[in-house]
């Protein structure tokens, strides 16, 4: 059961998942878990791709959170950074409302060649 009438509309999201660049492997990554939830609540509502990277929009900020964390443990080479937005107020519950980015970076660290 959705939480609210929003989470049942395709284009409703919570989160963003940044990669920087696009990997294969790690899209590969999040699709899968995603699929495992097995769950009408989190859903991938749209995937932009940029020059940049990919942006992935997702139905649940606590689900986004909690992949950036598996990512950064199964990937050790990228660099995690969570970061929120103030969205809207919430006159229902008095409550501040917030939009999510889990922003996942490749390290590219400068290797300096010694002459």
């Amino acid at each position: 059961m959705p939480k609210s009438t929003f989470a049942s509309n395709p284009k409703y999201f919570e989160a963003i998942i940044q990669l920087r660049p696009y990997d294969e492997g790690v899209f590969e990554f999040i699709e899968n878990d995603i699929k495992r939830m097995k769950t009408d609540t989190i859903f991938i509502s749209k995937v932009e791709e940029l020059k940049t990277g990919v942006d992935i929009y997702i139905s649940s900020q606590r689900y986004a959170r909690s992949l950036g964390q598996k990512l950064q443990r199964t990937f050790k080479d990228w660099k995690l950074m969570i970061t929120k937005k103030f969205q809207t107020a919430s006159r229902m519950q008095s409550k501040d409302l917030y939009r999510a980015t889990v922003c996942f970076r490749k390290n590219e660290e400068q290797k300096i060649s010694e002459d």
